[in-house]
């Protein structure tokens, strides 16, 4: 079940950020709504994954869905450039996403 918890944190986490975005600076109300519900389940799921999972697995696995997530957001519908060396990047994320998970490390 933390694993589950922690995937449904990570995706929150892209919404959040991409409703940040969205928000213009939290100047536009219903973005900035969506941005801060979003984040609060976003936190509340990580907490939750915490209790059984490693600070340090937990974080960046957190961190990792969402990074990816936004980078995909920006790319197919805020027509960000993707570029070699950005998909690159993207590649060592999602490389060091898999590594946590594989790792094992659960206590």
């Amino acid at each position: 079940m933390p694993w589950l918890y922690l995937t449904l944190a990570g995706c929150l986490e892209i919404v959040w950020a991409s409703f940040m975005k969205k928000s213009a600076g939290f100047t536009l109300l219903v973005p900035s709504i969506i941005t801060l519900v979003t984040m609060i389940a976003s936190f509340s799921l990580l907490a939750l994954a915490m209790r059984s999972l490693p600070l340090g697995t937990a974080y960046t696995v957190w961190t990792g869905i969402g990074a990816i997530g936004a980078f995909a957001v920006g790319v197919l519908w805020m027509g960000e450039a993707v570029t070699p060396l950005r998909l690159l990047a993207a590649l060592l994320i999602l490389s060091g996403i898999v590594l946590m998970k594989l790792s094992g490390a659960e206590h």
